[in-house]
């Protein structure tokens, strides 16, 4: 038998399952994330099309990867990629770029707690705002 628990758990779940990025996002703190960023300041600026080292982050979030606008210098890595950034391939990559992606160049060695990947990834979806 199924119970009314169940019932209204199941359309969730779903969600869920359907918008990973979603769920990952939604616990992220934007003023938190904005501190956060300052690690990734000295690379990455989050005014659009202004790069630095590493290329702007203005409108990561559903951008193919490899592919901002004006900037020249990504790894072959990075240009094929081939995923669009979401909230969720975002945290993976965020977590340990070098893993994630091996031959990139991004010198970072990532950010190892999870609420803070949640927070910058927050602040990087609210910059577009």
């Amino acid at each position: 038998m199924i119970t009314i628990n169940l019932l209204i758990r199941l359309p969730i779940i779903g969600c869920m399952l359907i918008f990973p990025s979603l769920a990952f996002a939604q616990d992220g703190d934007p003023v938190a994330g904005k501190n956060v960023f300052r690690k990734c300041q000295a690379c990455h600026t989050v005014q659009q099309g202004q790069h630095r080292q590493g290329p702007s982050l203005y409108g990561v979030i559903g951008r193919r990867a490899g592919t901002a606008e004006g900037y020249k210098r990504y790894s072959e890595a990075m240009k094929n990629y081939g995923i669009i950034w979401d909230a969720n391939n975002l945290n993976i990559y965020l977590e340990n770029p070098k893993k994630a992606l091996p031959g990139n160049k991004m010198p970072f060695v990532g950010l190892k707690n999870i609420k803070d990947r949640q927070d910058v990834i927050s602040y990087l979806q609210q910059v577009v705002k």
